[in-house]
């Protein structure tokens, strides 16, 4: 009787693996069918030989413990599908509000953009290089050098007062610490959702602004307008136009005070 349970066991294997679907559908057995075999043998076993009470109460355990097994693992499987189900919907959710996530690249479209870094301790300056093509088209500073997360905003300007071009860019981030020496520093970007892409078997990929994002790779979500760490200067830090705004504006109190 215990070549019925191996021949259990070997069907599954064999169907699990993949080496031989066709031949595993052939010869796997269901419950129903080795309940089947074993009432067949028992109606014709030897009664002058009778199989051993204990042999048969092990083999009856023996598939009491496959078939447990066979039914976690389609409960797990159950467990996973809504699991899946759950993300795609809180992937509805986010919809109309903004995210932030590790990224090193982002697109531009000529509309102001939050960019930041994230610090895996305090830091004495921070540099972003904004690069496209391998060009460096823009640099911007952090002021909020704290351990954390810090965004700010770069409205797009170049030094010259010009507009930069549009398209993807490479974010290029590094940060030092008092001493000299590196301190470890990623990338981040904080952008709208404008739509949801649901690919079967994940939890969805976000579509935002500033590109595509994986909803199980981002690190926060939030409503519109809402801050997260840094000071005011910091979010300020890359606006350069804000920068020549008031330096026209200082100008123009100099000349009406001379005339």
């Amino acid at each position: 009787m215990s070549s019925y349970i191996e021949a259990i066991g070997q069907a599954n294997t064999a169907a699990a693996t993949g080496l031989n679907n066709d031949a595993a559908n052939k010869t796997s057995m269901g419950k129903e069918d080795f309940l089947t075999l074993l009432v067949a043998q028992l109606e014709n076993q030897d009664p002058l030989n009778p199989d051993d009470a204990t042999e048969f109460t092990a083999q009856l355990a023996q598939f009491s413990s496959l078939e447990q097994l066979f039914s976690l693992n389609k409960g797990m499987e159950t467990l996973v599908a809504a699991g899946t189900g759950s993300d795609q919907l809180s992937t509805l959710n986010t919809i109309g509000k903004e995210v932030t996530y590790h990224s090193g690249t982002f697109d531009f479209s000529g509309k102001p953009i939050e960019i930041g870094y994230k610090l895996d301790d305090s830091a004495s300056e921070v540099t972003l290089s904004l690069q496209q093509n391998g060009n460096i088209i823009s640099t911007l500073y952090g002021t909020e050098l704290k351990k954390g997360n810090h965004l700010l905003t770069w409205d797009g300007m170049l030094e010259n007062g010009n507009d930069a071009p549009i398209g993807k860019y490479d974010i290029i981030v590094s940060a030092k610490a008092l001493d000299g020496e590196g301190v470890a520093v990623a990338p981040i970007i904080r952008s709208a959702v404008t739509g949801v892409d649901l690919e079967e078997g994940t939890g969805g990929i976000l579509i935002t602004e500033a590109g595509d994002v994986n909803y199980n790779e981002i690190l926060g979500v939030y409503n519109p307008g809402s801050r997260i760490g840094g000071s005011q200067d910091d979010k300020n830090a890359g606006s350069i136009k804000e920068t020549l705004a008031k330096a026209n504006s200082l100008s123009e109190n100099i000349k009406d005070i001379i005339d």
